[in-house]
C-alpha cells in the first residue's frame, strides 16, 4: 500500500512544481507585453492600455491625452508627460511633443546647452559676458559657451568687442593725451594748450 502511494505523492509534487515553474517562465512574443500569468497584445503608439485583455476579450485601448504621449507600442496603463521646455531653464521648444513622441528642448538665442541628451537638451546656462580688458575670442554657440582672451598691452576691450582695438595714439593726431588708456579704455585726448611765456 505505501508503494503505491509514492508514485501518486511524485506525481502530484511534480505537477504542482510545474504550475509554479510555468508562471515563470512565461515569454511573450513581440507585440505583446505580460499582466500577471497572461500575454495580451501590445497598443499602438500614442495610445495606453484602458483594460488588459481577457480569455474572452483583447486589450482595450485609448489614445494619450494632450501633453502626454507613448512613442512605442506598449501595455502601460498611463502615457508619459511631455518635457516641458522651460524657458526660466534656457529653454524653448524645438521639436513639440505629439501622441506619439516627446517634445525636443533647445537653449534659448544667448545661451548653450550644460546637459544634453540624445537630440534634446535638459538644461541651458546663459554664455559668459567677457569682462572689460577681455575680447570675445570664441562666440558661444548652442553647446558650448563664450571664450574669452585677455588684451596684450597697448590694446583694449570692453569686453563686447570681438578683437582688442589699439589705444588712439594722442600725439599723431596733433592732440594731447588727457587720460592714459587701459586695458578696458581708449586713451581720452584733448585739444593741446598753448604755453604762456
Amino acid at each position: 500500500m505505501s508503494s503505491r502511494r509514492k508514485p501518486a505523492n511524485a506525481a502530484a509534487f511534480l505537477i504542482i512544481l510545474m504550475k509554479v515553474f510555468s508562471g515563470l517562465g512565461l515569454s511573450c512574443h513581440q507585440g505583446e507585453y505580460q499582466i500577471g500569468n497572461e500575454c495580451c497584445p501590445n497598443c499602438l503608439a500614442g495610445n495606453r492600455v484602458k483594460s488588459h485583455c481577457t480569455v474572452e476579450s483583447s486589450t482595450s485601448c485609448l489614445p494619450c491625452m494632450t501633453g502626454t504621449y507613448t512613442d512605442q507600442p506598449n501595455g502601460l496603463e498611463r502615457c508619459h508627460h511631455c518635457t516641458n521646455c522651460d524657458s526660466g531653464s534656457g529653454l524653448r521648444i524645438k521639436t513639440p511633443c505629439t501622441v506619439t513622441s516627446d517634445a525636443l528642448c533647445e537653449p534659448l538665442e544667448g545661451f548653450y546647452c550644460v546637459h544634453p541628451t540624445g537630440h534634446s537638451c535638459e538644461r541651458a546656462q546663459e554664455h559668459k559676458h567677457c569682462k572689460p580688458g577681455q575680447y570675445i575670442s570664441q562666440n558661444g554657440t548652442a553647446s558650448t559657451d563664450t571664450e574669452c582672451s585677455d588684451c596684450s598691452s597697448g590694446t583694449f576691450s570692453n569686453g563686447t568687442f570681438h578683437s582688442c582695438q589699439p589705444h588712439t595714439q594722442c600725439h599723431s593726431l596733433n592732440l594731447q593725451q588727457i587720460t592714459a588708456g587701459t586695458s578696458a579704455t581708449d586713451s581720452q585726448c584733448g585739444e593741446k594748450k598753448d604755453v604762456v611765456k
